[in-house]
């Protein structure tokens, strides 16, 4: 009977060691103290069932998107995905079956610093978890193909596990690695590739140092890990509880620092750029770091960002944008059908002493520039107005409340889509002045006549014409101004402003009252942290759809900062395949977002409701 007992002891300690032997541990545990970033996914078999029920993937999968879907998939596997499989010698498809564990993506500082002798590593972990074997089989079959491709492979043991290193001709480098170079020296960029097995866990990175230091965490190295980062560990533990399915975290205080002390060019004629001043004005001296994660449940999608800066060494646009805890709802007169609109309670004044402040700091001359151009435009408005001073008549006169609100334009072409209809709002402690103080300033500016005043339910709105677009037709533009219940309303729609104007005869329906946007609005903190936003993506895809179904050349990422990127996905994409929108409209809701200024950072969520179509 002992003996028996022994045996079960015996089995169960053996089980209980093959557990803890074949768990990977997290990210943090693993990466080097000089990470600058990472995006992890902790399980991507989670992942991958939520993305499933995803209304995203859900539209995406849709038999009315497979024509699209199809030919967007081809092109996207002819001019990426084949290329990156010929530069790398493998297959992608081999390593999806992988995908069952951890997924890290990571950038090592690695040495880097302001004299540029050295760039950032990269390093990805990948855990298959009860797929060890097939990793092996994947990863030899990979050498044998690099060296029979005739690339030099060389083996390396690093903290007991081998590695395999790949140098990659200067024409043909890591395609990741010519990424990270950009921007940099090119003669910086790593041309190496160190890829190893320990256990379940794929190790790949461009640096001996940086997967050496992962190496060494598996061994049970005492050496510092991201976890051990402080600034890591407070965003870990206020941010990325409740086991996000994804989440990432930036470096800042790092980065920062390093492009602070960075050489400004000395080539003559051209500009420098005083890095120290501009950060230390910015306020980014303060940012401790930047994360982000991303949770999916049956109510809906949200996604949580976090700027850790300290209030108490908080400045420049960090303190001009960080709200106060003021109510900052949809006010009575935003209707319904407006399909954006968003509310931020920062106090002008304030915001403009500080952005005074910040300009002192990165040229002393920057704030004589300015209070030159004030006293100059101040000079020209007196010459019709001897009693009028833009800083008492409009600057002291902001107020703590700013908003906007836009509706569905009325024909839907993408220029039409990219000049909606807007309002846009600030408070001021005298309204009537401050709408005043615009119409002068702003009339300086127009060459073609002088603005107009007329009266409009006892309200004044004056008329600004703008300089039209080219040639001999080019339409005339008005800017519209008006003053009406303590705020300051400005508009190039003058429907939108008159509207505005008999909102207050309780006939229009306030976006407020909208189904499930107080529910929504919980999600995200409320309405009352100082900054609120709406999009109604129902509509807003309702309208891209039909501008693109209407003219399929159209580009609706050329507004995006990503040059020859945004052309070569637009490249993928045949609109005219798109389906019918109301074949797919099930599949869209509505977004909201609430910020708040904490007294340890800046914090902003955003969250989806599930589309009730979908439930």
């Amino acid at each position: 009977m002992k003996f028996k007992i022994s045996l079960t002891v015996a089995a169960v300690f053996l089980l209980a060691a093959s557990s803890l032997f074949a768990a990977i541990p997290p990210a943090e545990n693993l990466l080097p103290a000089d990470t600058l970033a990472v995006v992890t996914v902790p399980d991507f078999s989670t992942l991958r069932a939520a993305s499933a029920q995803s209304s995203e993937w859900l539209l995406w999968n849709d038999p009315a998107m497979k024509p699209f879907h199809d030919d967007f998939i081809a092109k996207w596997n002819s001019k990426f995905v084949a290329p990156m499989e010929h530069s790398l010698g493998i297959h992608l498809s081999d390593f999806l079956p992988l995908l069952q564990g951890q997924l890290t993506f990571a950038v090592t500082q690695n040495g880097w610093n302001s004299s540029g002798a050295a760039s950032p590593a990269i390093v990805l972990l990948l855990d298959a978890p009860g797929k060890s074997d097939l990793l092996a089989t994947n990863l030899a079959l990979l050498k044998d193909k690099w060296i029979a491709s005739g690339r030099p492979v060389q083996s390396q043991i690093l903290e007991g596990i081998k590695f395999s290193v790949v140098t990659f001709s200067t024409n043909q480098p890591l395609p990741l690695s010519s990424m990270l170079a950009q921007g940099a020296n090119s003669h910086s960029a790593p041309d190496t590739l160190y890829i190893g097995q320990f256990q379940s866990l794929l190790i790949a990175g461009s640096s001996v140092k940086a997967v050496a230091s992962v190496a060494a965490h598996l061994a049970g190295g005492a050496n510092p890990a991201l976890k051990d980062n402080a600034e890591f560990a407070a965003d870990q533990l206020s941010q990325f509880h409740d086991r996000p399915l994804y989440y990432g975290w930036f470096n800042a205080k790092i980065f920062f620092s390093v492009l602070s002390e960075a050489p400004s060019s000395q080539d003559s004629g051209s500009f420098r750029l005083p890095w120290d001043r501009i950060l230390l004005a910015s306020g980014f001296y303060g940012l401790k770091s930047v994360s982000f994660s991303y949770r999916e449940d049956l109510d809906g999608a949200q996604i949580e960002v976090f700027a850790r800066a300290p209030e108490a060494t908080r400045q420049g646009l960090l303190k001009i944008v960080a709200a106060a805890p003021k109510d900052a709802s949809p006010p009575p007169f935003v209707p319904a059908d407006a399909v954006k609109f968003w509310r931020w309670r920062v106090d002008g004044q304030k915001s403009w002493t500080e952005l005074r402040r910040a300009l002192t700091v990165v040229s002393p001359g920057a704030l004589t520039t300015l209070d030159t151009i004030i006293q100059t435009a101040n000079a020209s408005a007196q010459q019709q107005n001897p009693n009028f001073d833009i800083r008492q008549n409009l600057i002291n006169n902001l107020g703590d409340d700013w908003m906007t609100f836009q509706k569905a334009p009325p024909t839907q072409t993408l220029e039409d889509l990219n000049s909606a209809p807007w309002l846009f709002l600030f408070a001021a402690n005298n309204a009537d002045q401050a709408a005043l103080a615009i119409k002068i300033v702003a009339g300086m500016s127009s060459q073609d006549s002088a603005p107009q005043t007329r009266d409009f339910l006892g309200r004044k709105i004056y008329t600004i014409s703008l300089p039209g677009g080219r040639g001999a037709n080019a339409a005339t533009r008005s800017l519209y101004c008006s003053a009406s219940g303590g705020y300051v309303a400005v508009t190039m729609d003058i429907s939108m402003m008159e509207n505005y104007l008999r909102s207050d005869n309780g006939k229009t329906k306030p976006l407020s009252q909208k189904p499930g946007l107080a529910d929504a609005a919980q999600r995200v903190g409320g309405m009352d942290n100082g900054l609120f936003g709406y999009q109604n993506q129902r509509e807003l895809a309702r309208e891209l759809f039909a501008a693109l179904k209407n003219d399929p050349t159209l580009n609706p990422l050329s507004s995006l900062p990503m040059g020859s990127q945004a052309n070569s996905l637009r490249d993928l994409m045949n609109f005219s395949l798109l389906p019918n929108y109301g074949q797919v409209s099930k599949y869209f809701s509505f977004t909201v977002y609430g910020g708040s200024a904490t007294s340890d950072g800046l914090d902003i969520k955003f969250f989806t409701p599930r589309p009730p179509e979908l439930n």
